[in-house]
């Protein structure tokens, strides 16, 4: 089994559609740890509003808290602290695609961040989306990674920035799975078809 984790260099950058069309690629299962506010419309809800594959399966989050903030401030409303131990992956002999919150230095509580969610065995995925500071952004989010031993693939998203995207893949090294093309509307049916676009890149580089 492998295990995939999708993390974003902000917010809003499109870790959840990004996660579907990995999950529709490659028939596997997901799971979002922590999920904060929008509890009956969730990230969870939405990937499974957008996957088709028959063996994929959406499992439950560890924590679901109901405000819509950084998770260690929204479990504090809940009366919750985030305790890393109780934050256990799934069983499943599927392949799993992990979706974090936020960006990697999100708190979970006053000592862990998602990043303390990536086991060495996992292989990360960085979605980026250009915007000004898109650049920064994505080479601190990599330069954390790799201060954790870390490697990750990057995912761009929406429209094409070829300067943006260049000096990014230059200043990383990183492998690049590709760039998502901007969808309207967002379906099953376009997330299929980047998922069947993209799943090359991806299938090549997990081998």
């Amino acid at each position: 089994m492998k295990t995939l984790f999708v993390t974003g260099i902000s917010t809003e950058v499109g870790k959840t559609v990004a996660a579907a069309i990995l999950v529709e690629a490659l028939g596997a299962d997901y799971w979002k740890p922590v999920q904060a506010g929008d509890l009956d419309h969730s990230d969870s809800h939405k990937v499974a509003g957008l996957v088709r594959h028959p063996d994929s399966v959406i499992h439950p989050n560890a924590y679901a808290l109901n405000t819509p903030m950084s998770p260690h401030a929204a479990a504090e409303i809940d009366g919750l602290r985030i305790a890393l131990d109780a934050i256990r992956p799934p069983e499943t002999g599927n392949t799993l695609v992990i979706e974090g919150a936020g960006g990697l230095l999100v708190p979970l509580n006053d000592s862990d961040t998602i990043a303390e969610l990536i086991r060495p065995e996992y292989r990360v995925v960085v979605v980026s989306r250009h915007y000004l500071g898109s650049i920064n952004h994505t080479l601190l989010t990599v330069e954390a990674l790799r201060s954790r031993g870390i490697r990750p693939a990057l995912l761009f998203n929406g429209e094409e920035h070829p300067s943006t995207e260049s000096i990014i893949q230059k200043r990383t090294g990183c492998p690049v799975l590709g760039r998502i093309r901007p969808l309207d509307p967002v379906n099953p049916e376009t997330v299929r078809e980047e998922a069947l676009r993209l799943r090359p890149a991806l299938l090549s580089w997990l081998s």
